[in-house]
């Protein structure tokens, strides 16, 4: 049986959103490139997008629609060799001060030393809950599908179908939680050689330019905000809306142990330095 926070989000998305699925999507149909001046290209016939950095501008792009809760898949190829300084940017986020986001952020590093898969949740405005991560494979030697699900109860990042962290929703104890506020997907690959790689001390190396991230096979599953059609789980465009209630069984739970013990190099809900008064209430609940 569905639970209530299921039921209610059933109910809001048959009042005001059509169930919006986007299997094996065209980047063409699905994005707009919002900047970059032509460093950002959608090739083989809206199968593939690439973005470029070089040292006068990055490039990116934002999904056409807005999503209020949903399973989202993209799989990218990150920059290649000397990435230091560049941040490779995958996220959903809504606007305004008080906007709710969901990061995936990729840092750039040198030739031979692992990318920092860097996480993190913002709602109301506010962000701080940081988890960063190593991959166990080359992230640049091919494409890799990286993962969101986002429902009532808990916001669930994925690698390759593996779990890497778990965001619980923590309502009950005063954390607000994003719900609310539809939110689009954004990409960018852009410079941030002020603080991406060891804290800033490693520059981007220009002479490597023009740096390239590649995305293709995008998938939506999700609630899209529109004035027609529902989003229950009778509509008939309702192949399959099981993320709506997903969670960790035990065997994911496994896997995501075995990434935190591993390949977890920053855990904001361990980090005394930072909150010698105590640490935020929702570490409790994700622990």
């Amino acid at each position: 049986m569905a639970s209530s926070s299921s039921k209610l989000v059933l109910v809001m998305c048959f009042m005001i959103s059509a169930f919006g699925i986007a299997i094996g999507a065209k980047f063409d149909q699905e994005f707009d490139i919002t900047w970059g001046d032509g460093r950002a290209k959608i090739l083989n016939n809206g199968d593939l997008l690439t973005l470029s950095l070089d040292k006068i501008s990055g490039s990116g792009f934002q999904s056409k629609n807005e999503y209020l809760f949903g399973k989202i898949d993209m799989q990218l190829k990150l920059v290649p060799r000397n990435s230091a300084g560049t941040v490779t940017a995958y996220y959903l986020s809504s606007q305004g001060p008080t906007h709710d986001e969901i990061d995936f952020e990729f840092l750039g590093n040198l030739s031979g030393d692992p990318y920092t898969l860097h996480t993190n949740v913002f709602s109301q405005g506010k962000g701080n809950r940081e988890q960063q991560f190593h991959l166990w494979f080359d992230p640049t030697a091919d494409f890799h599908t990286y993962a969101i699900t986002w429902n009532p109860q808990r916001i669930i990042f994925y690698v390759d179908g593996t779990p890497i962290r778990e965001y619980k929703n923590s309502e009950s104890i005063g954390v607000s939680y994003p719900k609310n506020q539809p939110m689009r997907i954004y990409s960018s690959l852009w410079n941030a050689d002020d603080w991406a790689t060891r804290g800033g001390l490693v520059k981007t190396d220009w002479s490597q330019a023009p740096f390239s991230a590649s995305y293709r096979n995008f998938s939506a599953n999700a609630c899209i905000p529109t004035s027609s059609s529902s989003c229950s789980s009778n509509s008939a465009a309702s192949t399959s809306n099981s993320w709506l209630n997903e969670e960790l069984d035990n065997t994911s739970q496994e896997r995501l142990k075995w990434v935190q013990k591993n390949y977890m190099v920053y855990d904001y809900c361990t980090d005394s330095k930072r909150f010698p008064q105590g640490f935020p209430a929702d570490c409790v609940q994700n622990i």
